[in-house]
């Protein structure tokens, strides 16, 4: 393999070296208003080299794959300048195989990925054909190398198949954005179930409600789940830890939200976005409970920051972020859980997510989709509404989980989570 050469070659010099090939081979068809906007293919290769060069860390990387020896001169060139080494590179250690690798990605032809677009755009056109569409069909075949100077040693084959449609109906000064979509690593997934559930939100959103400002309960569906999960993921990662900008730190053994919250990172769900059976690093991908029935139980590190830290690495390299995120199904149906809320909002998208002070878990956001509760029914859409909060403050007030969970983005698997009060403020 290449990059074995590239470690005999490091290693003249270097103490420890990793060094990884990825090569990638990519199809994305788009649509824009109803028409097929462009059908492109392309190439990526990257090829790296870490080097560990007296006591400092060094890396190079190009797209070059024959540039061997240039890769490895310009690593060791930049160990000098490099920062101080705190980790060592990892042993071989027992991996558990996990599904990352579609064999029906690979045929699937261009004219078939336009196919899909044109079905989905059609479907929601004849629900309403004022309907301005937006579709994207994308495929990705992935090859990998890694290896280092301990013994590791590997390489593997991966795929990932995406496909969403959306829309804008505009009537009046009324602009409605909505739509769906699914990706993951597997061929499996019907382009008719994404269009109908498009469908479904423009039919939702059809009758305008109004909503007065206070503190109500809120329902996140689990595609929403992210307004709550984002300052949680900061929360977490060990690098933000270490450098005391979380306020999760120092908390482990703490309990932080409701009993009814338990959160899982697992790397080794057959075909989900953030499966693989090793991290960036070479090191195994396990299940990590992060909360377990409201009780902080981990932080998430890769090799560098556990170094740092006096910790060991989770296998989550590099950056120290959450592969998938698994969250426990609750004990009620939705159905009982909406008929429990005489008042309340239900959000599915929103505007703004990521700014101001995420770290701290303020969140201050306008709704684009969203939906007023009365009496245990939905009763329209609501507009020009804002919803803020803490994260941390509303994972100590959910009133109810779901007993079903779905399916995400091909990273998360979630129930409906009600917290029961937000504040929500209407114009």
């Amino acid at each position: 393999m290449v990059v074995t050469q590239l470690i005999e070659k490091a290693m003249k010099k270097a103490q420890g070296a990793q060094a990884w090939l990825n090569q990638s081979e990519s199809t994305d068809v788009s649509f824009e208003t109803n028409r097929l906007k462009s059908v492109e293919s392309s190439q990526q290769t990257s090829l790296g080299l870490k080097v560990i060069l007296d006591g400092k860390v060094g890396s190079s990387h190009t797209t070059d794959i024959n540039d061997i020896e240039g890769v490895v001169n310009r690593a060791l060139e930049s160990a000098e300048f490099g920062s101080p080494a705190h980790f060592d590179f990892p042993e071989p250690q027992e991996a558990i195989d996990v599904k990352i690798y579609d064999a029906n990605v690979l045929p699937l032809t261009k004219t078939e990925m336009a196919n899909i677009g044109e079905e989905m755009i059609a479907l929601v056109r004849e629900y309403n054909p004022e309907i301005l569409n937006y579709a994207s069909v994308n495929k990705n075949i992935y090859n990998g190398e890694f290896a280092n100077s301990k013994g590791v040693e590997y390489s593997s084959e991966a795929t990932s198949f995406s496909l969403g449609v959306s829309g804008q109906l505009v009537r009046g000064t009324d602009i409605l954005w909505t739509g769906h979509g699914f990706g993951w690593k597997k061929r499996d997934i019907d382009h008719i179930e994404i269009a109908k559930e498009t469908i479904k939100r423009f039919k939702m959103a059809e009758k305008i409600a109004s909503i007065k400002s206070g503190n109500v309960p809120v329902i996140f569906p689990p595609d929403s789940l992210m307004i709550i999960l984002l300052a949680l993921r900061l929360g977490v990662n060990g690098k933000n830890v270490f450098l005391g900008s979380s306020p999760l730190a120092g908390r482990l053994g703490e309990k932080i939200a409701d009993e009814k919250l338990t959160i899982i990172d697992n790397g080794l769900i057959d075909y989900m976005s953030g499966s693989n059976k090793y991290d960036g690093e070479g090191v195994p991908h396990k299940v990590l409970p992060i909360i377990e029935n409201g009780i902080l139980k981990n932080f998430l590190y890769d090799l560098d920051t556990a170094g740092r830290a006096g910790t060991k690495t989770t296998g989550h390299g590099v950056g120290c972020n959450p592969t998938n995120i698994v969250i426990k199904e609750g004990d009620i149906s939705f159905e009982d859980m909406l008929k429990n809320t005489k008042e309340g909002l239900m959000v599915y998208d929103v505007m703004g997510l990521g700014q101001g002070n995420v770290m701290s878990g303020e969140f201050s956001v306008n709704v684009n989709l969203g939906f007023k509760i009365e009496n245990g029914e939905i009763v329209g859409r609501v507009k020009d509404v804002m919803l803020a909060g803490n994260t941390y403050d509303a994972i100590t007030k959910i009133e109810s989980m779901s007993n079903t969970v779905e399916c995400v983005g091909g990273y998360l698997i979630a129930p409906y989570m009600k917290i029961s009060s937000l504040s929500v403020v209407a114009k």
